[in-house]
C-alpha cells in the first residue's frame, strides 16, 4: 500500500521484545501494522537499502517511508529466519474505524494557479531582453559577457482580459551551448515555454534544441518572434519556418500562439502576456493548497553569511516559513522566504518561486523537494538517502572494476604490459571545479567532460559550490590538480596556501572562455611538435684543406642564407650522405655567422671530410611548434 503523496505514514509500532521458541528456537518478531519498510529493517537488524533490494527482486518497488503488505513481510522475515507475528490494534476487541486518507488530488480541492513559463531560445535572441521588460530592471548588464549564466525564476503581475491581475511565474534560462542541461531542466518543470525568435536571424541550432526540450516534455509552446524592429527582420519567414517544424502559427492554420515583440522597445509586450493567460486558461492548470507542500529546486548555491540557499517553485501546497522539508541528501528548516525583489515572504502558494534559506547543504537543483512532519523526520530521510547515494556510488564502482579487471584478464600478459606502458604515458589533466551555484558548477563540469581529445584526458577529481576553500587547495595539491573557478572569490589564507603547495587556479567569470584556458592547460601537457623549416642551399664549387686533416667545401650559396650552428644534409647525386651541424663558416678569412644568397662562403659540416664538387649543402632549422588537442 503506497501512501498519499506528500502524506508520511504513521510508524509501524514494533514489540521491542522477541519470544524465542523452546521447541523450534526459531526467534518470534511481534509488529503492529502499518509495517514500514524503515521500522521493520530495523527491527530485522538489516540497513534499509538491504531490505529495498530484497523487495525489487519480488519484484515489489518501495521506498523507505512506505509500508509493505502483511503477507510480503511474513515472507521477507522467514527468510532471515525469524517468525513475524503481526498483532493488530484492538484484538479481541471492537477494532477502531482506520481514518480515510486524505483525498489531497480531490477537484473539489484545487484551485487555479499561475503558470510556469520557461523562456527557452538561441543565444542573443533576446530572452533575459524579454523578462528585463517585464521585471525593470537591468538583468542582461549585471550578466558577465551579456550572456545568462544563471537559472533565475520571476514572478511577474499582468492584467488579463478580464481586468483580474494574476501571476505568471517566469524561469530565465541560458541561451550559452553550455547550459544544455540547465535548459532542458528548465523545460521540464514549467508549463508554457516560450521559444523567443529573433525575427531577423530565424531559428537557430539552439532555438531548435529547445524545441525539442520543450516536445519531449509534453510542455505548450508560445512563439515570441523578437526584434521585429530591426534591420531584416522577417515575420512571414520565421512563420514559415515554424510551420516546416509542425508548429505552425494560429493565423497561418495551426495551433500555437505567436507574439510580434520588440523586448527593447515593449511592443506586442502585452499580447505577449494575455497570450500566456490564454494558454493557461486551455490547460487549467490547478493544484490544491491547502496540503503539504511539493516541488522543485530550481538553482542552488552558497551565500556568504546566509549559508546554503535555494531557489525553488512550489507545485503542491503551501510552503510557510517554519516548515521542515526533505530534497535529496539535503533536508531544510525554513527560516526565512524570499521573493525575487528580495522581500520577505510568510508563505509560498503553488505556481510561486521563493528563495528559501536554512538548509543542510546545497541541494541539486531539478531535485524534488517534501514537506516532512517535523525538522527530525526530515533529517533522517536526508541522511537516508544520503547512505543510499553513498552505497550506490560504490556498487557503480565496484562494477565498474570488476569488468575492467574481466576485460584485462582475457588480455593475454603481453597486451596486458603494453596497456599498463600505455596507461602511465597517458596525459591526464586533474582539476577541481568550483563555481558559484549548483546548476553553473553542473554545466561546467559537463563541458569540462565533453572536451573530447585522444592525446590529453581530463579527469575532475573533486567539485563544490562556494569560494577557494584551504580544503580545495590541499585536495588540488594531494591529486596533482589544478583548481578551475568559476565567477568564486577565495577564503582569506587561500593565496598564501596556493603558493606554498604550488596550487594554479584558473578563474574566469565567462564560462566559454574559461573552457579555452582549460584547453591551453590540456594542450600545454603534450610534448611540442618538432617542424623542420629549410633556410637555405648552397652549392660546393671547390674543396680547400683545412687544418692538418681536414677540409673545407668552398661554396655559393644560391638559396636562402647558410647560418653557422644550424643543422645540414650533404647531397650528393640525389642522395644524402650525411646529416650534421655547420661547426665552420667562413667569408674569405673571416668567421661569419650567416652567409646570404649570391655570396660565396667556406663551410665545413662537423664529422665530415669527404666533399666534392657538385655536392649541395641544405641548412634547416628544428623548430617547435605548440600541439593541439
Amino acid at each position: 500500500m503506497v501512501p498519499p503523496s506528500g502524506e508520511i505514514p504513521p510508524p509501524a509500532v514494533v514489540s521491542p521484545t522477541t519470544a524465542q521458541s523452546p521447541a523450534e528456537s526459531i526467534t518470534t518478531l511481534i509488529v503492529r501494522p502499518p509495517v514500514i519498510v524503515r521500522e521493520f529493517a530495523i527491527a530485522l537488524n538489516l540497513r534499509p537499502f538491504r531490505l529495498i533490494s530484497e523487495l525489487m527482486e519480488m519484484g515489489i518497488f518501495a521506498s523507505i517511508g512506505q509500508s509493505i503488505e502483511e503477507s510480503i513481510a511474513v515472507r521477507i522475515a522467514r527468510k532471515h529466519g525469524i517468525s513475524l507475528e503481526i498483532r493488530h490494534r484492538g484484538d479481541n476487541a471492537q477494532q477502531p474505524k482506520t481514518p480515510e486518507p486524505k483525498d489531497y488530488d480531490n477537484p473539489a480541492f484545487l484551485l487555479p494557479r499561475p503558470p510556469v513559463v520557461c523562456v527557452l531560445g538561441h543565444v542573443d535572441h533576446g530572452k533575459t531582453t524579454l523578462l528585463d521588460y517585464y521585471r525593470k530592471t537591468s538583468v542582461v548588464s549585471g550578466e558577465a559577457g551579456g550572456i545568462t549564466q544563471h537559472v533565475g525564476a520571476y514572478s511577474v503581475k499582468h492584467k488579463g482580459a478580464d481586468d483580474k491581475v494574476q501571476l505568471i511565474t517566469f524561469l530565465d534560462t541560458p541561451g550559452h551551448a553550455a547550459f544544455s542541461k540547465m535548459r532542458e531542466r528548465g523545460a521540464e518543470i514549467t508549463d508554457i515555454a516560450i521559444l523567443v525568435v529573433a525575427a531577423d536571424d530565424g531559428f537557430m541550432p539552439q532555438t531548435d534544441e529547445a524545441l525539442k526540450f520543450a516536445q519531449k516534455n509534453n510542455v505548450q509552446i508560445v512563439v515570441a518572434i523578437n526584434k521585429i524592429d530591426a534591420k531584416g527582420a522577417n515575420i512571414d519567414r520565421i512563420k514559415q519556418q515554424m510551420q516546416q517544424r509542425n508548429i505552425a502559427s494560429e493565423d497561418w492554420g495551426g495551433t500555437v500562439l505567436t507574439s510580434p515583440i520588440s523586448a527593447l522597445k515593449g511592443d506586442g509586450m502585452g499580447e505577449l502576456l494575455d497570450n500566456i493567460l490564454l494558454q493557461a486558461e486551455i490547460m487549467e492548470l490547478k493544484a490544491n493548497p491547502k496540503r503539504p507542500a511539493e516541488g522543485v529546486i530550481i538553482e542552488a548555491q552558497i551565500e556568504t553569511g546566509r549559508g546554503p540557499t535555494a531557489v525553488l517553485i512550489v507545485q503542491k501546497g503551501t510552503l510557510k516559513v517554519g516548515d521542515a522539508f526533505v530534497s535529496g541528501q539535503h533536508y531544510c528548516k525554513v527560516r526565512a522566504l524570499f521573493d525575487d525583489h528580495g522581500n520577505r515572504l510568510q508563505s509560498v502558494s503553488p505556481g510561486c518561486p521563493a528563495l528559501t534559506l536554512g538548509w543542510s547543504g546545497a541541494p541539486t537543483p531539478g531535485s524534488v523537494f517534501q514537506v516532512c512532519k517535523n525538522e527530525r523526520e526530515a533529517r533522517v530521510l536526508a541522511e537516508e538517502n544520503a547512505f543510499n547515494l553513498r552505497k550506490a556510488l560504490e556498487e557503480e564502482s565496484e562494477l565498474e572494476r570488476d569488468r575492467k579487471t574481466s576485460s584485462l584478464i582475457k588480455l593475454s600478459d603481453m597486451d596486458r604490459l603494453m596497456a599498463a606502458i600505455a596507461q602511465t604515458k597517458d596525459k591526464i589533466l586533474k582539476v577541481v571545479c568550483k563555481a558559484d551555484v549548483n546548476g553553473t558548477l553542473e554545466a561546467l563540469i559537463s563541458c569540462l567532460e565533453g572536451i573530447h581529445s585522444d592525446k590529453v584526458r581530463l579527469e575532475v577529481i573533486a567539485s563544490s559550490v562556494g569560494p577557494v576553500t584551504p580544503n580545495d587547495v590541499n585536495v588540488a595539491h594531494a591529486g596533482g590538480a589544478i583548481i578551475v573557478a568559476f565567477d568564486v572569490k577565495q577564503e582569506s589564507g587561500v593565496t598564501a596556501l596556493l603558493k606554498r603547495d604550488g596550487v594554479r587556479v584558473i578563474s574566469h567569470n565567462i564560462i566559454y572562455m574559461l573552457i579555452d584556458i582549460v584547453k591551453e592547460e590540456m594542450a600545454a601537457l603534450l610534448d611540442p611538435e618538432l617542424r623542420e623549416n629549410k633556410v637555405g642551399l648552397a652549392e660546393v664549387r671547390a674543396v680547400f684543406p683545412h687544418g692538418k686533416n681536414g677540409f673545407v667545401a668552398g661554396c655559393m650559396v644560391t638559396e636562402g642564407r647558410i647560418q653557422r650552428d644550424y643543422k645540414a644534409r650533404l647531397h650528393r647525386k640525389n642522395q644524402i650522405l650525411y646529416n650534421g651541424e655547420i661547426d665552420t663558416l667562413k667569408r674569405f678569412k673571416d668567421d661569419a655567422t650567416e652567409v646570404k644568397a649570391g655570396y660565396e662562403c667556406g663551410i665545413r659540416i662537423g664529422g665530415f671530410e669527404d666533399y666534392q664538387i657538385g655536392d649541395s649543402i641544405e641548412c634547416y632549422e628544428m623548430l617547435e611548434s605548440r600541439p593541439t588537442l
